[in-house]
């Protein structure tokens, strides 16, 4: 991404990462390398990664915890907007939105999985998204396909999950690019995109319902074998 970066092309583009610290001296040091290995002077997101256990909002405003670290280095100007993610339990999001509250602190931006099979199941759309749109934090989605899992359901088309996705009140929706074909699908898509009317969308959601109500779809949220910070807990700090 350093290299892609160069040559003008840093003052294009809209920068974000997330990083799994949760002491001020683990973020601290993430946020650095990831300026050198971005070959940046600043970030413009970056985004508490993984917050997926009922305590990480704790570890989030904890004393010589992350937040402190994030202040230090955006009034250094080393990054301009603050958010985090999470894939696991739209509970968790929740209570890091109410934790934020009590500490009088506005979150700029929540990453969490908006996608066909989320809205039948601990679904983040239902239960997240209004507060963020009430609060003003910007929504990005992720998983509109669930890393492939939602496809194998045989129910719906990558064209669909994306349309589905895009016609939600988010910011963005991010989504992957393996290889080319996946990225001109993609591309292809924006460029042609008109919001799901009522009628297909609930069409959509019914065909959907079932294969959705066991979670087998949505292994992020039912398995730890997407908890990168449970497999690598030094990433934590």
């Amino acid at each position: 991404m350093g290299l892609a970066l160069r040559d003008g092309y840093r003052s294009k583009a809209f920068l974000m990462t997330k990083f799994d610290g949760r002491t001020k001296s683990a973020t601290t040091s993430q946020i650095d390398e990831s300026l050198r290995r971005l070959e940046t002077d600043h970030i413009d997101l970056i985004q508490y990664h993984e917050n997926i256990r009922m305590e990480d909002p704790d570890r989030f405003f904890a004393a010589n915890g992350p937040l402190e670290a994030l202040m230090e280095a955006k009034k250094a100007g080393k990054i301009r907007y603050i958010g985090f993610t999470g894939h696991k339990d739209p509970a968790v999001h929740l209570r890091m939105l109410e934790i934020a509250k009590v500490h009088g602190f506005h979150f700029d931006t929540c990453q969490m999985p908006l996608n066909v099979m989320d809205t039948h199941f601990r679904s983040f759309e239902h239960q997240v998204l209004p507060k963020l749109l009430d609060q003003g934090i910007a929504p990005l989605a992720m998983k509109s396909m669930g890393d492939g899992h939602v496809l194998k359901s045989g129910k719906v088309t990558a064209v669909e999950c994306l349309r589905y996705s895009l016609s939600l009140p988010v910011s963005v929706v991010i989504t992957g690019c393996e290889h080319m074909e996946i990225l001109d699908q993609a591309i292809d898509v924006a460029r042609s995109f008109k919001p799901l009317s009522g009628a297909q969308k609930t069409a959509l959601l019914a065909r959907t319902q079932d294969a959705a109500m066991t979670g087998d779809y949505e292994p992020f949220k039912t398995s730890s074998m997407f908890d990168g910070t449970a497999q690598h807990p030094a990433w934590l700090g």
